[in-house]
């Protein structure tokens, strides 16, 4: 694998150069780094040259910028690493990082200038694993309403768990369930691949009572078990435009033995409203069945305010994109800041997705967030495997709280 780097001053171009063979690049899989001083020869070199997997690119160039770049990378179908450099402002930065992750290219990270050794080798780190080639992009599959409408009769159709934890003790207190099609030859189907065709066919409201039915089992079995969950479940719009959702709702939990205490519902924010009285009137009576209610990725609609003012809810979760990376971005960090203090005042919890590294997880702390979630926590994972998990994350908790406990206390 090779790395190519972009960028029209020479003098960057030697330096970066001579940073990544430092670091010893055979180690990490990689033969060789070429360099090119413009976008346009960058691209013909990936065309003629299969074997770059790892691309540093400039973004302020005369004859093409890195947006223009970026675009043509989408054009070629490009599957490596792309890291972004630039003395512009971080926020510029950001969002060229955030085009470029929409257009599904994989961003290792964004680099200021001048660009430091410890900062080089991070997304270095990040980019490739030692040794293996990038995950190469695969044809989206194309399922068709028949298909998946098998597949629901078929039991395909299965959850992966997210932990959900405190973030002062670090104790697990809830997941959240995320469904997976489990398709006989194409293998785990994530959700972005089928949840919106059964949103617009009609068939969203069978997913999601497989989902429950998977969901209160799993509980059901983990509560006997001694652990203490609460299960979160994404609930779609049709879900709470049905007014007799509640008491179908409170059928379901009690043939299971579910409290209905234990039970979120997840709802996006963005999609709430469009029926506002009906809506009211759903998440209302599940308040008073003791279902609690958590707006969704809060931030990325546009009428998130009104809504927290209106209706019901118990907890706020605040969208990955403004969580992951705020401690060094000024702006996320203000938007992250913001959202605490709204629900504070609101008197709602706050749950706080894609938290990825150590860093991540000591400024929830420091803010006051309530809960956590995210891969330096857990990947999703099927049901069987969170006994496992759980007793291995009691160990690493007191490390990560400074807590003593005493033998055999969950």
């Amino acid at each position: 694998m090779k790395i190519l780097l972009i960028d029209d001053d020479p003098f960057v171009l030697k330096l970066l150069s001579i940073q990544l063979r430092a670091f010893g690049l055979e180690r990490r899989g990689f033969v060789d780094v070429v360099c090119s001083e413009s976008g346009r020869a960058g691209l013909d070199l990936l065309e003629q040259d299969p074997r770059v997997k790892l691309v540093f690119c400039d973004l302020q160039m005369p004859e093409m910028d890195g947006v223009e770049f970026v675009r043509h990378l989408v054009r070629l179908g490009y599957a490596g690493g792309l890291v972004l450099i630039s003395g512009e402002t971080p926020r510029t930065r950001q969002a060229v990082e955030q085009l470029a992750r929409a257009h599904g290219l994989n961003v290792s990270g964004t680099l200021g200038k001048p660009v430091s050794s410890e900062s080089l080798l991070e997304v270095l780190d990040a980019s490739i694993p030692a040794g293996k080639p990038p995950h190469t992009a695969q044809p989206t599959p194309a399922y068709t309403p028949a298909d998946l409408q098998l597949a629901i009769q078929h039991g395909e159709l299965l959850n992966h768990y997210q932990p959900k934890v405190d973030l002062a003790t670090g104790r697990v207190i809830g997941v959240e369930a995320l469904v997976r099609w489990q398709h006989p030859q194409d293998g785990l189907v994530m959700p972005h691949h089928f949840v919106p065709m059964s949103e617009e066919h009609g068939l969203v409201g069978y997913l999601g009572v497989e989902v429950m039915r998977e969901a209160l089992r799993d509980l059901r079995r983990w509560l006997d078990a001694g652990h203490q969950l609460d299960m979160a479940v994404n609930v779609s719009l049709g879900s709470v435009s049905s007014l007799d959702y509640p008491d179908f709702l409170a059928e379901q939990a009690h043939a299971a033995g579910i409290p209905l205490h234990r039970l979120i519902l997840e709802i996006t924010e963005s999609r709430l409203m469009d029926n506002p009285q009906v809506q009211l009137d759903v998440l209302t009576r599940l308040r008073l069945k003791q279902v609690k209610l958590s707006i969704d990725d809060f931030g990325t609609g546009y009428s998130g305010l009104a809504q927290l003012c209106d209706l019901p809810f118990d907890e706020l979760k605040i969208d990955r994109g403004f969580v992951h990376g705020s401690s060094r971005n000024p702006a996320l960090r203000a938007i992250l800041d913001a959202s605490l203090g709204l629900a504070r005042e609101l008197g709602l919890r706050t749950v706080a997705e894609g938290v990825e590294t150590q860093e991540d997880w000591q400024l929830l702390q420091a803010s006051g967030c309530d809960m956590a979630q995210g891969y330096f926590i857990a990947k999703p994972m099927p049901g069987s495997h969170m006994d496992d998990w759980l007793a291995a994350w009691e160990a690493r908790r007191r490390m990560l709280v400074g807590e003593t406990l005493s033998s055999g206390q969950s």
